[in-house]
């Protein structure tokens, strides 16, 4: 791959500029979406109410050429109100198909824990099979299509918990936590400065053509045959003991293939927003933990221990060396 640095830094670094200079402490965010849009994934962000989630997402949507659409889920919301209903047409005496929010290049799923089961496993389908069963008939998305889903964890009443099928649907779940002291006097300044200014949205940077040729470059990202290896012994001992670490007591659902073909994809997007034509442990390191903690389920005894599955694979992560 020739001159990989300079590739990454015309579209794909100014958009990622151009997402940071609206938001404040949010890098790790945007290197995730950005990693997430070179490999076709999708992401899960989970915080606190005003913490940008729904900011990052619409910077993402202005800088990306393509239509975004929103869907704010209720406990009353419908699966066609996500894919789309068949109308009756006067003018013509016949049904027509009324696409729905979900046929949009990115879709922002708001509160997504709020919707209903059934309307969680319509975007089951959108997300793994990009196509969308309605009146009989399967209908592909547009290409490219990135679902990109919030939710709150502060309150719990009149939600549908994720099941473990759809959380593994995503690429990456991306925990934010409250700003500092100085990052909360900047979001302050910078949001003042905004309105003072009256900043609209901000030009595309990135179209279509740009974005299929860079993922062709992500593609052709090498993991070594040592860098294999380390990826697979990390999701191994989520599975069964291995010499560095038992935590089989402490995980009764382990993560699976996809786990593992999507931390490699993630590899290599980072590596490739970081110039390089090659990944390395640290690229595997710093994105392990948001894609394949999501796809684990610590057991109800450590649970009750107050373990999570970030607190057991933080173990995991400390105990197996690249190889």
């Amino acid at each position: 791959m020739e001159d990989v640095a300079a590739v990454a830094a015309t579209p794909a670094k100014a958009l990622a500029a151009q997402m940071e200079a609206g938001l404040v402490g949010h890098a790790a965010l945007v290197e995730r979406l950005m990693i997430a849009l070179l490999t076709g994934g999708h992401v899960l962000i989970e915080g606190a109410p005003g913490l940008a989630k729904t900011r990052s997402v619409r910077r993402l949507a202005d800088g990306v050429e393509g239509s975004f659409a929103r869907i704010q889920c209720t406990p009353d919301l419908m699966p066609s109100d996500v894919t789309g209903t068949q109308v009756y047409r006067q003018d013509s005496g016949q049904m027509a198909f009324l696409p729905g929010p979900v046929f949009h290049n990115l879709v922002l799923v708001d509160e997504i824990n709020r919707a209903p089961p059934k309307v969680q496993s319509a975007l089951l389908e959108a997300m793994g099979e990009t196509q969308v069963t309605a009146g009989g008939e399967t209908r592909s998305l547009p290409d490219p299509f990135m679902v990109v889903a919030t939710q709150n964890p502060l309150e719990q009443e009149g939600t549908f918990p994720l099941p473990e099928a759809q959380l593994d649907r995503f690429l990456m779940h991306v925990m934010l936590d409250l700003p500092g002291e100085a990052d909360e006097l900047a979001i302050l300044d910078l949001v003042e400065a905004e309105r003072r200014a009256h900043v609209g949205p901000q030009a595309a940077t990135l179209d279509h053509d740009a974005l299929a040729a860079m993922k062709e470059e992500v593609l052709q990202v090498h993991l070594s045959p040592a860098l294999r290896n380390y990826m697979v012994a990390l999701v191994m001992a989520t599975r069964r003991q291995t010499e560095a670490i038992d935590v089989t007591d402490r995980i009764r659902h382990a993560v699976s293939p996809r786990g593992t073909l999507a931390l490699a994809s993630a590899a290599r997007a980072r590596a490739w927003l970081h110039g390089r034509d090659y990944a390395v442990p640290e690229d595997v390191m710093a994105l392990a933990p948001d894609v394949l903690c999501h796809r684990m389920a610590p057991t109800w005894r450590a649970q009750a221990a107050g373990e999570t599955s970030r607190t057991i694979f933080a173990e995991i992560l400390a105990a197996v060396a690249p190889l």
